[in-house]
This record gives structure tokens, sequence and C-alpha cells, in this order.
């Protein structure tokens, strides 16, 4: 099996995607940003048999040098690096509005003559829907820093494959949710809040979106991955089914079997026109090129994957990953 690299393997779905590779048997280098706790992040939680098997490399994206290392011996990529959370990205605007990174990924590859490069995205870069559900020929309209973000490495990996025919394919996966996922998205909040709490403090309870289990977010990668017929194309990876924050904590509170007060919290309500009404997916795409489908096509499939993450999140070993991290920000 070809040696594959994966930037960001040390997050929430690089994580998962790492050991769904080395299961599929494939030879895998994780990309890791350097840092101070000499950490893999996620990865340093994974079985000693399963980190045997797994190449680390740790550096930055935005050094074109580490690149150059971190793809010696390897015949694809698959590009998750990025910065994370669309709040933070009105914090810290200009950290997000940097493909440096990207750029470098692209430039290297080039003179590689890489077999596949599979670049993640995010529906976030079609901002709030001008028809549902979204498919790939919806305008790009990111309405955040996070978003433009996205936006403008899709456009730059696009660029790379119509300039120089690299064998490029996009993925913009809807909301994913799971294990190991960071507190700054919405589900792991709420569940948590629920758990220690006896309320949820929550910025907006309308916006509808479309939530897919990490799982199959990470199944569907490496099937596109895998497929030469999803070169030069955009796909998106959604369930197609779409329900509002409110009725997520509803969900969530029925499963946990508590009831809590809901407190909107304005601090927590996003800009106007940066927030995004409703995210639908047309996953059409990837069920015709891929076979892929997603086990929260409707909501008694959503809620049974709640409870395989709720499960997970509710083990003292795994709620201590999170003893810290109370500053429930969505």
């Amino acid at each position: 099996m070809s040696k594959i690299l994966v930037t960001g393997a040390e997050g929430f779905i690089g994580s998962h995607l790492v050991e769904l590779l080395i299961k599929k048997n494939y030879k895998v280098r994780a990309f890791c940003l350097y840092n101070s706790f000499n950490s893999h992040g996620w990865l340093d939680t994974l079985s000693k048999s399963t980190k045997n098997k797994i190449d680390f490399v740790i550096g930055d994206i935005r050094d074109i040098n580490t690149i150059k290392t971190a793809l010696k011996g390897c015949d694809t990529v698959i590009h998750l690096a990025a910065l994370i959370a669309i709040p933070y990205s009105y914090i810290a605007t200009n950290s997000y509005l940097d493909v440096q990174g990207t750029l470098n990924l692209l430039e290297v590859a080039k003179q590689m003559n890489l077999k596949k490069i599979t670049h993640v995205s995010s529906s976030e870069v079609y901002g709030s829907a001008q028809f549902l559900p979204i498919s790939e020929k919806h305008p790009i309209n990111p309405q955040s820093p996070y978003a433009a973000s996205k936006a403008a490495a899709d456009h730059l990996v696009s660029a790379f494959h119509k300039s120089f025919n690299l064998p490029i394919s996009i993925v913009r996966p809807f909301n994913t949710f799971g294990p190991r996922q960071s507190l700054r998205a919405v589900i792991p909040s709420i569940a948590l809040q629920i758990i220690n709490n006896s309320s949820v403090n929550i910025g907006s309870l309308g916006p509808k979106r479309d939530f897919t289990y990490v799982n199959d977010t990470v199944n569907g990668i490496i099937k596109i991955h895998e497929s030469k017929i999803t070169e030069g194309k955009v796909l998106n990876i959604g369930s197609g089914f779409s329900i509002s924050i409110g009725e997520i904590i509803e969900v969530c509170s029925k499963i946990i079997g508590k009831k809590v007060k809901i407190i909107v919290d304005k601090k927590r309500i996003r800009p106007t026109n940066s927030e995004v009404d409703h995210l639908l997916c047309d996953n059409s795409q990837a069920k015709k090129f891929i076979k892929w489908k997603s086990q929260c096509k409707n909501k008694k499939g959503l809620e049974s994957s709640l409870r395989q993450f709720i499960k997970w999140l509710n083990d003292k070993d795994n709620l201590n990953f999170y003893k810290n991290s109370f500053d429930y920000i969505i």
C-alpha cells in the first residue's frame, strides 16, 4: 500500500482518519503541529499497537522545508491542517487568513508528482443557503473569517489543479461530530453542559445544521481519496438531514435523562450577517461516485449517533480530557 501523509493528523477528524487508515493497512505519516508539550494531540490516546504503526512528523505546515521532509517517500496526501472554530476567527482574524501552509503543500506536491491530493474544506464556505439542499454548485459565500480562509484555500487548490493538472479532490464535510471533538463545537459543548450542569448556555437556538458522525466523515474522505474518478471534483459529505440547535438540546437532554434550563447568552450570538441560518447537504454526488452514505440521514439515525458519542463522553477517562475546558464557546 502507498504511504499517505495526513496533515492536521493530531486533531479531531485527523486522528479518526489516521486510525481508520491504519485499520485499512495503509502506511501513514502523521504531520502534527510542533508544540512545547511534545504532544501528538488526540493521536496520543490511541492504542500502543496503533501508534507503533504511525510514522510521526512534527513541524509547521507554514514552513516549506518541513513539508518537503514530510512528503519524502509519500505517494499521496490528505490535507486537513487548519485552525478550527468560527468564534475565534472573529478575534484572531489574521491567523485565519493565512493560506501559506496550503500553498507550501501544493508547491512541493507539484515537484513530487504525487498520485493524489485530497483537500478537506468545510460547508461553511457556502454561507446561508440560497437553495436547499446545498449542492456543490451552490455559490461560495463565506460569512466569517474562518469560512473565508477555507474558501481561499479551496480556490488555491482548484487553481493548482487547473494550472498544473495536479490530481486533486476537494471534500466539503458538513457539521461533523463525535469523540475527541473540541468544546468549541456545538454538540460536545451542549452535551457536556447537560452532564455537568442544570442549565445550558447557548447562542442562537434557531440555526439548522446537517450533522454527520465522524466515522462516516472519515470513511467518505478515504473513499474520495482512493477514487480516481473524484479527481478535479468537489464532493459534499453530509447526512442530508438538518436539525435546529434547540432541537439538539432536546435530544441530548432526552439521551442523558436530565432536564435543563436553556439560557440564551447574548455574548455567544454571532453577528447577524455572519450567522449561517441553514446548512443542509445534497450528498447525491458522494452517493454516485463513491457509494457513500450517512448513519445520520434522519432524526432516528442522528439520535443513535448522539447516543454513541454521549456514551463515549460519559466515560470517566474521556471526561478527564475536558476537565479544564469549561468555557463552552459555541
